[in-house]
């Protein structure tokens, strides 16, 4: 998905016409047995009350819009500080050939580095960050009111309609006011199923978004603090404490959300931090978890092609495709003697990195392979590659040569001896 995709052009896509669908079956359902229960043209309360429903539908549907269209605002491609010794303290984007600012990610979905990035939303075809954050927000918040409300209407009107006959046999005919055909209660009762979804779920959502917005994180920065804070308690030796730099108090952090244009102040490169920080204090620590991610990385070697499938029942075995990752994260494809560096284990599955070979390094188009180079692929199909220490008879007695344990014969007893020696061990 190209970040570059403007306009109206962004709603064609499954997520945002589900979620449009979804807020227009709840409003018109909740309408048209509005109409009967609680009739808007009897009384000014009735008005009043589909007013509020209107308002809050209203709102929901422009904010939804407004947080598609506006985006989370995008790096400028191949962007470098203004200083140019700042650069040591950034990471560097292969993808869009230039340095990410602090709170700033690649997303693999729009393929470009964004501003603040919280997270990739589906439903609204688009990432939530640093520009869109309040009106992902405020979206969030008013399709709960509006729902909870619809959800009122549906249930008081199914209840009315079902007892219909029995208001009427009873003397209650102001009571019988709901009348229902095959497709009506169709549509209340299926109305009624969304408008409690959506309660519930999006209520999950605004309460994340709001503490992360109280704390002024966001979601990935809530996992980098995590790493720092196990980080300084694995290494003893790790005298320095980390600091968050962008909580600012609960105050604050919400005004810098939540203002008058509906948007973050300031550019979305540099941030007002705390006392005793600076701008790159959250960058250095991205960067000392990154080296010691590399220094942990291992090599392993592909002994049987991988297909890149989500579940690769026929190739791998159901045993694989149920422990899959949950994640978004892609698969790749790999052929025999492929090497990759692994960086993240799990039972029967590892995420690493393949080697390019020669040719791809030199940009032969024949020799390029499609499809990610950086995902996760069955455990089972890789071996991993130890560098041995031979002795040797040479000029100072001694010759390190490195060794592949995983060749030929070796790669299948090498695999089923690394499965009984505990590699169910997680690298987070």
């Amino acid at each position: 998905m190209s970040a570059e995709i403007s306009g109206f052009r962004r709603f064609l896509h499954w997520g945002p016409i589900a979620a449009l669908s979804i807020i227009k079956c709840i409003t018109l359902t909740t309408l048209y047995m509005n109409s009967m229960w609680w009739p808007p043209n009897e009384s000014f309360a009735g008005f009043a009350h589909q007013a509020l429903f209107l308002l809050l539908s209203t709102l929901a549907t422009f904010n939804y819009v407004m947080a598609t269209l506006t985006g989370p605002g995008l790096m400028p491609k191949r962007w470098h500080p203004k200083d140019p010794k700042a650069a040591q303290f950034l990471q560097y984007c292969k993808k869009c050939e230039g340095y990410k600012a602090p709170r700033s990610h690649h997303c693999r979905k729009c393929d470009r580095c964004v501003k603040k990035m919280d997270h990739h939303c589906p439903w609204i075809n688009h990432c939530v960050g640093w520009a869109n954050h309040a009106y992902f927000t405020y979206f969030l918040l008013f399709s709960i009111l509006g729902s909870l409300q619809g959800t009122v209407v549906l249930c008081c009107s199914f209840w009315r309609g079902i007892y219909r006959y029995y208001y009427l046999t009873h003397g209650l005919t102001h009571l019988a006011s709901v009348q229902f055909t095959l497709l009506s209660i169709i549509m209340c009762i299926l109305g009624m199923g969304l408008a409690i979804g959506v309660v519930i779920g999006l209520s999950m959502l605004l309460f994340i978004q709001l503490k992360t917005i109280v704390n002024n994180q966001t979601g990935i920065e809530i996992w980098i603090v995590e790493k720092a804070i196990y980080r300084r308690y694995r290494n003893a030796d790790c005298d320095d404490e980390f600091l968050y730099p962008y909580d600012l108090g609960w105050r604050s952090n919400l005004r810098l959300v939540f203002n008058d244009e509906c948007q973050k102040r300031g550019d979305g490169i540099e941030w007002p931090v705390a006392e005793g920080c600076d701008q790159y204090t959250l960058t250095r620590e991205q960067l000392a978890q990154k080296e010691e991610k590399r220094a942990r990385t291992r090599t392993f070697r592909c002994i049987r092609p991988v297909t890149g499938r989500w579940l690769p029942i026929f190739s791998q075995g159901w045993r694989v495709c149920v422990a899959a990752p949950c994640s978004d994260e892609p698969r790749i494809s790999l052929r025999p003697n492929d090497l990759i560096k692994v960086t993240r284990f799990r039972n029967h599955w590892l995420f690493g990195e393949r080697v390019l070979s020669e040719q791809e390094l030199a940009g032969d188009k024949k020799r390029q392979r499609k499809g990610p180079i950086r995902g996760w692929f069955p455990r089972r199909s890789a071996v991993e590659v130890i560098e041995a220490v031979q002795e040797g008879s040479g000029g100072d007695g001694n010759s390190e040569t490195p060794t592949p344990l995983a060749q030929n014969g070796n790669a299948h007893s090498h695999l089923k001896q690394q499965q009984r020696n505990g590699h169910a061990k997680k690298y987070m």
